[in-house]
C-alpha cells in the first residue's frame, strides 16, 4: 500500500471520528490531539451527550449557562471552522441549547458571526432588550444590512430601471419622444434597398414623464415569527426601491395590527427595528389598509409576503385581493423571500389566490429584482416552485 493511500485511509477515520463523537462503539480507533482536540471539544459542546445529541454519545465538553463561556465558545467555532458552519452552528445553538436570552449580552454579540437569520433572531428579542445591548444590536444588524444592499442593490436598480423604461414605451409618439435606436431595429424588416432606408410603419417611443414617478409599489410583509429571514430581505429591498425616483415605495408590516414603515425606508435598520417578529396574523386588516393607499390601480404593484396562514376573514381577504385585481392593480404573492428553500404555507389559500390569477410561491433574494421587472411591465411572472 502506498503512503498516499495510508494517508487518505487515515483522514478519512480522523473526519469519521469527529463526526461521530469517540464513543467506545464509533468503531474508528483513532485518537485525537491538538487542533483536531480542540474542534471535537466545540462540537460536543453543541451535539454532545444531554445537548440534544444521540443517545450513548458523551463528548467531553459543555456550554455553560452564561454569556462569558458562550462568547469562548462562538470564538472557538470561528477559528476552526467556516463562515457557511459557523453560521449553521450558531443556528443550532440558539435551537437547541436555548441560548436566545444570552443574544441580550453585548459580550456575546460581539462574539458572532453576523447573518441574516441571526438578525432575525435579534428582532424577535427585540421588545425585551436591554439598553446596553441596544447599540450593539443595531451594529449587528447593520452591518448584515450592508452588505446585503451591497449584494443586492445594484442588479436591482438596474433591473427595474430597464423594465420601467419598457413600460413607458408609447406606441404614438411625437417626433422629440421617439426611440430611434429600437424603432430602427423594429423596423429592420422594411428595410429598402433602392432608397436605402427604413421605413418605420411602427414608432416606439419614450414616457414623455422620465423623470416623475411611473409605478407605485406596495410592500406588505406579514411579520409573524416564521417569516424572520423575509422581513429582512424586503427591508432591504424596500430600501433600494425607495431610492429610486421613478418608483414611490410604501412599506407596510402586520400581525394583528398594521404598521406602515414608508417613513422609516430611508435606513432598513429602522425598519426592521420597527417591526414586532411573533404573534398573530390577519391579513386581510393589512390588504384592506394597503387597497386604501392606492391612488393609480393602474400603475400599481403590490407584493404580499406572507406564508398565507391568515387569522382574519378568509373570504374578506380573497374579495380584496380580487378587487385589486380587476381594479388594474398587478397582485404578487410571495409565501417568502429568503433562501431557506421551500416553506411552509397554507396551501388552501394559495390555491384560491392562484384560482385569481395571483399564483403564491416562494422567492429567493436574487430572483426577486426579476419578479418585479416582470410585475411593473404586466407579463408572466417567472414563477418559481413552492414545493
Amino acid at each position: 500500500m502506498t503512503m498516499a493511500a495510508v494517508d487518505a485511509g487515515e483522514e478519512r477515520l480522523r473526519r469519521w471520528r469527529l463526526v461521530l463523537g469517540g464513543d467506545e462503539a464509533d468503531g474508528t480507533g483513532c485518537a485525537l490531539s491538538g487542533r483536531d482536540a480542540a474542534m471535537d471539544a466545540a462540537l460536543g459542546a453543541l451535539y454532545g451527550k444531554g445537548r440534544g445529541g444521540k443517545p450513548g454519545r458523551d463528548r467531553s465538553a459543555g456550554l455553560g449557562a452564561s454569556a462569558p463561556s458562550v462568547a469562548r465558545w462562538l470564538g472557538d467555532i470561528r477559528t476552526y471552522f467556516p463562515s457557511s458552519v459557523v453560521q449553521v452552528m450558531q443556528r443550532d445553538a440558539i435551537d437547541r441549547l436555548g441560548l436566545s436570552a444570552l443574544l441580550l449580552e453585548p459580550e456575546m454579540l460581539e462574539a458572532v458571526e453576523a447573518d441574516v437569520h441571526l438578525v432575525g433572531t435579534l428582532l424577535s428579542l427585540n421588545k425585551a432588550m436591554p439598553e446596553t445591548t441596544r447599540e450593539t444590536a443595531r451594529a449587528v444588524v447593520r452591518k448584515v444590512v450592508e452588505d446585503l444592499e451591497k449584494k443586492l442593490a445594484t442588479r436591482t436598480r438596474a433591473t427595474l430601471t430597464g423594465a420601467l423604461d419598457r413600460s413607458a414605451r408609447i406606441s404614438r409618439p411625437r417626433h422629440h419622444d421617439i426611440d430611434w435606436n429600437r424603432t430602427i431595429a423594429a423596423n429592420l424588416k422594411h428595410y429598402l434597398p433602392e432608397y436605402r432606408t427604413v421605413v418605420p410603419e411602427r414608432l416606439i417611443g419614450y414616457g414623455r414623464a422620465s423623470q416623475s414617478v411611473k409605478k407605485e409599489v406596495v410592500l406588505c410583509i406579514d411579520q409573524s415569527g416564521s417569516m424572520a429571514a423575509s422581513v429582512v430581505y424586503a427591508s432591504v429591498f424596500g430600501a433600494v426601491l425607495a431610492s429610486m425616483r421613478s418608483i414611490a415605495t410604501r412599506l407596510v408590516v402586520f400581525d394583528t395590527a398594521v404598521v406602515d414603515l414608508t417613513d422609516q425606508l430611508d435606513d432598513p435598520v429602522d425598519v426592521l427595528f420597527g417591526t414586532q417578529l411573533g404573534g398573530g396574523t390577519d391579513i386581510n386588516r393589512a390588504l384592506a389598509y394597503c387597497q386604501s393607499q392606492i391612488t393609480r390601480p393602474a400603475d400599481t404593484v403590490v407584493v404580499l409576503i406572507s406564508d398565507l396562514y391568515e387569522g382574519g376573514i378568509r373570504d374578506e381577504m380573497l374579495k380584496r385581493v380580487a378587487a385589486m385585481k380587476a381594479s388594474g392593480v398587478q397582485f404578487v404573492a410571495l409565501l417568502a423571500l429568503s433562501d431557506e428553500g421551500a416553506p411552509a404555507y397554507d396551501r388552501e389559500h394559495a390555491a384560491a389566490l392562484a384560482a385569481l390569477g395571483a399564483p403564491a410561491f416562494a422567492c429567493t433574494p436574487d430572483l426577486f429584482p426579476e419578479v418585479m421587472a416582470a410585475a411593473i411591465e404586466k407579463r408572466l411572472l417567472p414563477i418559481q416552485d413552492a414545493g
